[in-house]
């Protein structure tokens, strides 16, 4: 019986803290919960606002964070993450400022933390040292619009998975069955699923075709839960997402709420996002 306790209570703590939020059932026990990641810049709006914004989102009762890196040529963000980038890197952010800035993160935040970035800066700095640096901080996984599925699984996936790192794939209302499928059989954590083929940015709410999209998704039955990212920004897009998928992730509209608002404030802009007007 001890050992049986001990082999337990040593899975637990190998496992990935993705995985544990993925566990999370709501507050009844009824059903799992409806996960709400959210995502910011690093070094945005001032440079050294980085774990503090960390810690104000655990703090709000978030599920996940992602940080994105800044990159100067960003492919996929729209304006206010396009923006925000151009700003931290004003600000003289860097991959290893970024690192320096989370030596100690895991000392006060618990939840699962994701780097989200484009490929070059990584690549720049060593895929193994960034995977490495990654793995001493306590970072859980890596999203990576820009890296294929094929080349990361046929170059990278050896590396990541020698630091615990997941790599979480994107799919839009373009990817084929198929290739959704086969994105499933690899995955580990959570799949992206990307709302529209559009960059980022917020929306008041999505439109048939994406709802559709939702519903074809979902009834695939995959193994590995699926969160909606691009035009998250109110409790009616959050509901719309989650109605289909595991959970949904908070950017551009959140980027612009630190861009005004005291990061006191935060708590007030997840409620608003997870709680009905009223």
């Amino acid at each position: 019986m001890l050992e049986r306790k001990a082999l337990i209570s040593q899975k637990k703590m190998e496992m990935n803290r993705i995985d544990e939020a993925l566990l999370k059932r709501s507050s009844d026990g009824s059903h799992p919960k409806k996960l709400l990641s959210v995502y910011f810049t690093a070094g945005y709006p001032e440079l050294e606002d980085t774990v503090p914004v960390l810690r104000a989102l655990e703090a709000s009762g978030v599920d996940m964070i992602e940080i994105g890196l800044p990159f100067s040529d960003p492919l996929a963000d729209g304006p206010t993450i396009q923006a925000s980038s151009t700003r931290a890197l004003e600000n003289g952010m860097t991959t290893e400022k970024l690192f320096d800035q989370l030596t100690s993160v895991r000392e006060t935040v618990q939840i699962p933390l994701l780097i989200m970035g484009y490929f070059n800066p990584i690549l720049q700095f060593g895929i193994e040292k960034f995977c490495r640096k990654c793995k001493k901080i306590g970072i859980d996984g890596l999203i990576i619009p820009d890296l294929p599925v094929d080349v990361y699984h046929d170059k990278y996936s050896d590396i990541f998975e020698k630091y615990g790192l997941y790599n979480v794939f994107l799919i839009t209302p373009q990817t084929t069955d198929e290739r959704v499928r086969y994105i499933d059989r690899i995955s580990k954590g959570f799949i992206y699923m990307v709302s529209s083929a559009s960059t980022t940015g917020a929306r008041h709410r999505f439109d048939q075709d994406q709802l559709a999209y939702f519903e074809r998704i979902s009834k695939l039955q995959l193994k590995t839960p699926q969160i909606v990212g691009f035009g998250i920004s109110n409790h009616e897009t959050f509901e719309q997402a989650t109605k289909f998928a595991r959970g949904a992730i908070i950017g551009s509209a959140f980027v612009k709420f630190i861009e005004s608002n005291p990061l006191t404030d935060i708590h007030k802009f997840t409620e608003d996002i997870q709680s009905a007007p009223g």
